[in-house]
């Protein structure tokens, strides 16, 4: 798998509205009950007509009663009454601290401040300011301060700053130290990042499928995106959002086999897709699409299994994170994945074609399902 072009997640950088940008992805964050994104969306129920924090214990709601808002006045405006729980419209004692502490590090970005100098500029000890920073962001102090300079170095470069003079004002001290910290989340060299990755090369293709239709498009390397949905007009238009500097032209020929296996894999005429990847992706997220890789045809795994086949029992909520920004449908098969209970949870192409994929695996041949130990068959 590549991992070139690859953004900042969740679990490297502080979780803003941009990590949570999908109503997938939001909805991920609220079944895992992401601490991490209280700041970043709120939900409302509309059979209840209450609105509550992502990381509120109250019970789950069924996701066509789920509307998601940016902020809690949008919420209020809504009609909505806050939750009497999680209490959205307040800001949480623990919250403001590290607000606080983040405000200090934002100031100057560049100068990298120890444990010991920002927890004195809080008036917290250490050992509770990064117990705070954990359970609010999902990262350190020092993670957070990691991502503030990758994002003033992005900042810089975007307008037309020099690679060198970039390094400097992000505070890397040398070009050699800025290459080796961001070679895994910047996702292309600090010169074609300047120039807006201009150059890049993406053809496209689409069919209709028994789940509507399918839009897959792919760079020299390898396919960088498929999806499901309703029209190719609206797909293209989310290709175009997704990857905005590069050239996306129609493809010439080289994607027909591919769109073939598709077709064939939807119809239930083959269990297996067999085609290059050229995805985005950070270090945890490229291990989380792997082992996602290896979940049999036929089987699924709730979210916790999953943590626990990669070794992180404890990034539960990160998995769910990495799920929800999978870029390729199928190939992929992130639709695999359910709750504890066994029931859906979110897919960025949508519930109805989730059930689908899975009620035609559940119907495959029992051969098709070489099992691994810590998949589940849905007929057991």
């Amino acid at each position: 798998m590549n991992s070139n072009h690859s953004p900042l997640s969740a679990s490297d950088a502080p979780a803003t509205q941009a990590d949570y940008a999908s109503d997938a992805a939001r909805w991920a964050a609220l079944v895992a009950r992401d601490d991490a994104a209280s700041q970043a969306f709120f939900y409302a129920v509309r059979t209840t007509g209450i609105f509550c924090r992502p990381g509120c214990v109250s019970r789950l709601p069924r996701r066509e009663n789920v509307t998601f808002f940016d902020d809690a006045e949008q919420a209020l405006n809504a009609g909505y009454r806050p939750c009497k729980r999680c209490r959205p419209t307040s800001v949480p004692r623990d919250v403001e601290m590290v607000q606080r502490a983040c405000a200090v590090l934002a100031r100057h970005p560049e100068q990298r401040m120890t444990l010991g100098q920002l927890s004195a500029q809080v008036h917290l000890s250490p050992f509770h300011l990064q117990r705070l920073f954990k359970r609010v962001l999902g990262v350190s102090p020092r993670a957070y301060q990691a991502g503030l300079r990758v994002a003033t170095l992005k900042n810089a470069l975007s307008a037309g700053d020099s690679v060198t003079v970039a390094t400097h004002a992000a505070g890397f001290g040398s070009t050699s130290r800025m290459y080796h910290a961001v070679r895994d989340t910047l996702g292309m060299s600090p010169a074609a990042y300047r120039k807006g990755a201009a150059g890049l090369v993406i053809e496209y293709a689409s069919c209709e499928t028994p789940l509507g239709t399918c839009l897959i498009a792919a760079t020299d390397k390898g396919v960088c995106a498929l999806a499901l949905g309703d029209d190719s007009e609206t797909l293209l238009a989310q290709l175009h959002a997704q990857f905005n500097h590069a050239q996306l032209l129609p493809d010439q020929g080289r994607l027909g086999a591919w769109l073939e296996q598709i077709t064939a894999y939807l119809g239930g005429q083959r269990r297996f897709l067999q085609m290059p990847l050229d995805v985005q992706a950070t270090a945890f997220q490229q291990q989380v699409w792997q082992q996602l890789q290896q979940v049999p045809y036929g089987t699924t795994l709730s979210y916790t299994e999953l943590a626990q086949a990669l070794g992180a029992p404890n990034k539960v909520r990160a998995v769910a994170s990495a799920c929800a920004r999978n870029p390729v449908a199928l190939l992929i098969p992130c639709h695999r994945i359910v709750q504890k209970s066994g029931a859906l949870a979110g897919y960025r192409w949508g519930l109805a074609r989730k059930a689908a994929l899975l009620d035609r695996e559940r119907r495959s041949e029992p051969e098709a399902r070489l099992a691994r130990p810590q998949a589940r068959s849905d007929r057991e």
